[in-house]
Parts: C-alpha cells; sequence; structure tokens
C-alpha cells in the first residue's frame, strides 16, 4: 500500500501524472489533434473531414472532397504549424490527405 501524501498539491500537476503514470499521453493527444483540426480550419472543412487520427506522429485525414483535398495539400506545412502551435508541442511531423 503507498504511503499517503500530506502535501497539498495543484489539481494539474495531480493529473498530468496520473496521465504519465498511465500512459495516457498518447490517446490525449490524439483527441486534442482532432479537437485542433476542427477549430483551426473550421466548420468548411468539417464538413467534409470524415476523419482524422494521429499515428506515430502522422496525422491522417479522410476528406470526402478531392477539390478540399488539393487545396490543403498547398499548405500541410502551415496546417502543421498551426496545430503544433495550437498544442504548445510537437505532435504531428506530417499529414497525410486521403
Amino acid at each position: 500500500m503507498k504511503k499517503r501524501l500530506n502535501k497539498n498539491r495543484k489539481i494539474e500537476d495531480i493529473l498530468s501524472s496520473f496521465v504519465k503514470d498511465n500512459k495516457l499521453e498518447k490517446g490525449l493527444d490524439n483527441v486534442r489533434v482532432g479537437a485542433a483540426w476542427r477549430e483551426l480550419l473550421g466548420n468548411g472543412v468539417q464538413n467534409y473531414t470524415t476523419n482524422v487520427r494521429l499515428q506515430n506522429k502522422t496525422l491522417y485525414v479522410n476528406l470526402s472532397s478531392s477539390v478540399l483535398r488539393e487545396e490543403l495539400s498547398y499548405g500541410k506545412d502551415k496546417i502543421i504549424k498551426l496545430i503544433n502551435d495550437e498544442l504548445g508541442k510537437e505532435v504531428i511531423d506530417k499529414i497525410i490527405l486521403k
């Protein structure tokens, strides 16, 4: 049985240690990337987005519009920078639009 700490700690510190101890960072990053995609690219892109997932620092985005896919392919570097800045850490290295 673990010894109970009587020190007052910030809830942020407790939650971050819980996430780290239980290896939940990848799952949370996946959720955060999806939320950042919706927030940063807006409703116009979101209407044509069918799936967003993060795997090994690569963001896979399924789009139902080939025209939008072509348009977004020109701005991949900017999208990567926007999402990484939004999350405050380097989560994405590459984007694959399908």
